[in-house]
């Protein structure tokens, strides 16, 4: 079977994009990219030719399509069970697919509020108490995690749960959004990780801009 292909958007702004790409760097599993930015008003219309849904992130397997970041990382973790992305143990792991389900459904009120957007400025900015309710629920989720695990990730290791709370750890970090020193030295692991740095670097040097996620 052929090799691992993932196709992204704009590194800049693609959240979605970011979680199964961050999942398979940090962790060493080889797959090669293909980056379609999203150029148009609604997406770009090459979605459609490569995505079941139109969306991305899409990983590519020979003749298997797999879309939504968390099905990929699943897809991926159980090809390379020894890249760690799930931690051994059994409550651990299923702790870990708790909040990681918790993130794709959830969090509505400051996904739409503060988009990924890592060349912004970092600065507050008004926001409602359901966002500041997403961001209380979340320092929660974190912290108890980091309490159980004894950091520096979620649980031990960089691992699946981290890669899925990647993009909310740059909204809070653009944002301003925490002052927490326990949540703000999580940040601080996830931000400094290579793999992040490698995205985060080729994010800013991205010429495209998505009006509606200048916020």
């Amino acid at each position: 079977m052929t090799g691992l292909h993932l196709y992204i958007g704009n590194k800049n702004y693609s959240s979605w994009s970011l979680r199964p790409w961050l999942a398979m760097t940090a962790t060493g599993i080889p797959f090669t990219e293909t980056l379609i930015p999203f150029d148009f008003p609604a997406g770009n219309p090459r979605f459609r030719e490569i995505s079941p849904t139109g969306r991305v992130p899409v990983l590519h397997h020979g003749d298997l399509r797999i879309s939504e970041s968390l099905a990929i990382i699943e897809y991926v973790a159980e090809l390379y069970p020894d890249a760690g992305l799930w931690p051994g143990d059994a409550k651990a792991r299923a702790t870990a697919r708790s909040i990681s389900t918790e993130m794709v459904a959830g969090f509505r009120a400051l996904r739409n509020a503060c988009p990924m957007n890592l060349r912004r400025p970092k600065e507050r900015i008004v926001l409602s108490e359901n966002v500041d309710g997403d961001v209380a629920r979340i320092g929660t989720i974190w912290r108890e995690a980091l309490a159980a695990s004894g950091g520096p990730f979620l649980f031990g290791a960089f691992g699946a749960a981290d890669a899925m709370f990647a993009p909310v750890v740059t909204r809070f970090d653009t944002y301003r959004l925490v002052d927490d020193p326990r949540t703000l030295a999580y940040m601080d692991a996830v931000m400094d990780h290579p793999a992040f740095r490698l995205w985060h670097d080729a994010a800013l040097k991205e010429p495209w801009i998505v009006p509606e996620d200048e916020v």
